[in-house]
């Protein structure tokens, strides 16, 4: 009698392999198309994009042109749908003209222009956001960039007017008084929390309002408001105090974006590489582990806040030693709200923040030329930050949008599947046997007897 022994399966059996193919195209393990699909980058080009779009839309329905042929569409279609095309190309170009290059201008400055004043615009925002994005990384929603910011301004300005140094020292002085005002208005905030247990975003709104009234009551002030004016101003600071221009007179773009870059580098090196950002993060993830673990929650919180605070302060270092040259009421500006968006963005990454920032930068610096050639409002631009936002904040929409897989989707189908390698082995064990007309032994049941002994019982 015939019998269906081991060697009857193949060793080289196909199967699913790390790295290999399934049944949909995509792999088991390791780098497939569809988890580009579904990765957080594919999600936040698709959510700007779709900012865009639904922003077109908004151009669309409030342009005159539009409304106008929209009043015989169903004569001349072909009226409206041209008038609609033509005032969003108009404007989205306008608003690439001034961001990004200006390819009507008749020299190579006055083309990338543009570029070199989104650059200047996104330098406080990119180091201000860095902070934003390190204080979540802590697990600490920190909404007082602002008046960070402006301590940080304060303490610059006053060290660059009243003192008289070297031109090198001096701004470097001025630089560490920056992130020193920052840090101590964010210390604040840490030690608050750790001591009494109060509510960072409750306490960093209260303290942004004392920084904003404080910063405004100095500047009516000695303390700050210049000499012989009566407008809240400080007086302008030394060439000693300030950043030098990086390409020239002909731009405004200064070394603070030099400063930013090493901002970048630095907030990369602190969350990965250091051990206190190793402790932010454990704290961030899961303040009882981390406590279990033996980190000081208390003293991180602390540490979060300061630094982000630092941050901050540089940022309006940046703002007063590099694009004003003196510090006015609206030194802070937007920049405090704006970085929350941005940190959202670049989902706390320092590198993703960074490139956030220069977008965001670069939409500030268009939505001015595309509301002077086109009569587009501005208001356009707030409108595409607040869609990214929401569209960031919500993966889910996106992704059903889209019709996108869910992250992990793939890897729990394949666990799932039913046909593993163990069953493809029965299967062709059972395909053998059954040219031989016996039944195969079927690995799910491995006490079978698969010899010829096995047989004969």
């Amino acid at each position: 009698m015939s019998s269906v022994t081991s060697e009857s399966t193949p060793a080289s059996t196909p199967g699913p392999r790390a790295g290999g193919s399934d049944r949909k195209g995509g792999t088991t393990n390791g780098f497939s198309f569809r988890d580009v699909l579904s990765g957080n980058g594919t999600v936040t080009v698709l959510a700007i994009i779709l900012s865009l779009v639904i922003s077109a839309l908004l151009i669309i329905l409030t342009d005159e042109d539009v409304l106008e042929a929209a009043g015989y569409f169903f004569s001349r279609p072909l009226d409206t749908l041209a008038a609609a095309w033509s005032a969003v190309a108009a404007a989205y170009a306008a608003l690439f003209r001034g961001a990004i290059f200006n390819y009507r201008g008749d020299t190579f400055s006055e083309g990338i222009y543009p570029l070199m004043e989104s650059l200047t615009v996104a330098t406080p925002l990119i180091i201000i956001s860095l902070g934003i994005a390190i204080s979540f990384r802590s697990g600490l929603f920190n909404i007082g960039g602002q008046g960070q910011m402006i301590f940080g301004a304060m303490f610059a300005t006053w060290f660059g007017v009243h003192l008289q140094l070297p031109a090198g020292l001096h701004l470097l002085l001025v630089l560490i008084m920056g992130i020193l005002g920052g840090a101590l208005w964010g210390a604040v905030v840490g030690f608050l929390k750790a001591l009494t247990g109060a509510h960072e975003v409750i306490l960093t709104i209260m303290l942004n309002y004392v920084a904003i009234h404080l910063v405004t009551y100095f500047l009516y002030t000695p303390v700050l408001q210049r000499e012989g004016s009566t407008n809240p101003v400080s007086d302008f600071l030394p060439s000693t105090a300030v950043f030098p221009l990086l390409f020239g007179d002909s731009f405004r773009l200064n070394w603070g974006f030099v400063v930013a870059v090493v901002a970048t580098v630095f907030a990369w090196w602190l969350m990965k590489r250091s051990s206190v950002g190793f402790q932010l993060r454990a704290v961030g993830a899961n303040p009882d582990a981390a406590r279990t673990a033996g980190v000081s929650v208390k003293r991180m919180y602390v540490v979060a806040m300061a630094i982000s605070g630092g941050l901050a302060g540089l940022a309006g270092m940046s703002q007063v030693s590099g694009t004003e040259k003196m510090l006015n009421t609206d030194v802070a500006g937007s920049f405090g709200f704006d970085a929350i968006t941005v940190a959202l963005l670049g989902r706390s990454n320092p590198w993703g923040v960074f490139a956030a920032g220069l977008l965001f930068g670069a939409l500030r610096a268009g939505g001015v030329t595309m509301q002077t050639e086109t009569g587009v409002p501005i208001d356009i631009v707030l409108i595409i930050q607040s869609l990214i936002v929401l569209f960031i904040a919500a993966p889910p929409l996106v992704r059903m949008i889209f019709r996108l897989p869910a992250p992990g989707a793939l890897q729990a189908r394949t666990t799932a599947d039913p046909v593993t390698q163990p069953a493809l082995a029965g299967a062709v064990a059972a395909t053998t046997a059954s040219a031989d007309g016996h039944a195969a032994p079927t690995a799910a049941d491995p006490s079978t007897p698969t010899t010829a002994e096995g047989d004969q019982r």
